[in-house]
């Protein structure tokens, strides 16, 4: 095979920046090295790959079909090599989880997870469902754990346990009212996550044959900060289950007996179809499965003992 995996590299980094000079700066090369490279590849393709258009370089219909063709395939031989260069305890894990997630169940997997094998280092990357997603597919990180919709067929998703949703308030007095139904709450003021939340997502979905406009009169990026805002002003949200229990309990938050609502999401495990599943990955996605759903069902603190024992 004439074409080289550092002319692959090079191609690839610049069909994300499409000007060489940023490319060379990154990769620490002359622009002609990577100039050179690029014609290189053409060559041995027999065609161009790039357009040149007011200065940049952009795909054409040759090189989208050829990008299509090895974009999976150079990041999986990057995993293969990330993962030979460590032991089978010993290596780094990339882990992204949506909001909800990250706040109450990732913690304890984690610190759990490097407590039973300290060589082993985690990355954490936060953001809603559809940010990561979106890392999942890029092979920006190793392995999702988000809830709610995730779309696209490049993504394996595996599901490990169910939340409810609860439509809470501050209002004690609305609480302690009858019930009601959710369309007879529609023109109170809503607090909801913004755009790409799997929380926000699975409630207006579930509601949609239900009410015709909710009335939102803002939207919050986290879920610590709706209650913070739920505090302070009279109105309403629809937030996880384990995300209030504690707030449930102390009575500093109410939940509103609403009519016929059971709205319920799927927590999911998402990694890419290619990626490459080492013993490492396989012994951290095994762990943190079995661990969210004791968390989900049992006591934590109880779980954490248990699923170390069995790994």
């Amino acid at each position: 095979m004439k074409i080289t995996l550092r002319q692959l590299e090079i191609f690839l980094n610049v069909v994300k920046e499409g000007h060489l000079t940023n490319v060379a700066k990154d990769m620490k090369l002359s622009q002609s090295a990577i100039s050179m490279s690029i014609k290189e590849l053409e060559n041995i393709l027999t065609r161009p790959v790039f357009d040149r258009i007011n200065k940049k370089l952009v795909l054409n219909e040759v090189g989208r079909a050829f990008h299509k063709e090895i974009d999976p395939l150079f990041k999986k031989f990057s995993d293969i090599e990330h993962e030979f260069q460590n032991s089978e305890n010993k290596g780094v894990i990339r882990v992204g989880a949506s909001t909800t997630i990250v706040d109450y169940l990732m913690p304890s997997i984690i610190c759990a997870y490097m407590t039973a094998y300290p060589d082993v280092k985690i990355t954490l990357k936060e953001g809603n469902t559809q940010e990561i997603a979106t890392l999942v597919e890029n092979g920006e990180i190793d392995i999702g754990f988000v809830e709610g919709f995730v779309g696209g067929s490049s993504i394996i998703k595996e599901k490990i346990g169910i939340d409810e949703l609860l439509v809470i308030t501050e209002n004690k007095e609305i609480s302690e009212k009858k019930a009601v139904f959710i369309d007879e709450l529609a023109d109170m003021r809503w607090v909801l996550r913004e755009e790409g939340s799997g929380t926000r997502e699975v409630f207006l979905e579930y509601i949609k044959e239900k009410v015709d406009q909710l009335n939102v009169f803002l939207e919050l990026g986290h879920t610590e900060s709706i209650k913070g805002i739920l505090k302070n002003r009279e109105c309403l949200t629809c937030i996880s289950k384990i995300s209030v229990e504690k707030e449930l309990r102390e009575g500093t938050l109410f939940q509103v007996n609403v009519k016929n609502f059971d709205c319920k999401r799927d927590f999911l495990m998402i990694y890419h179809k290619d990626k490459y599943r080492s013993l490492l990955f396989e012994k951290f996605t095994y762990f943190s499965k079995q661990l969210m759903t004791k968390m989900l069902n049992e006591d934590p603190n109880a779980c954490l003992v248990e699923v170390i024992k069995e790994i």
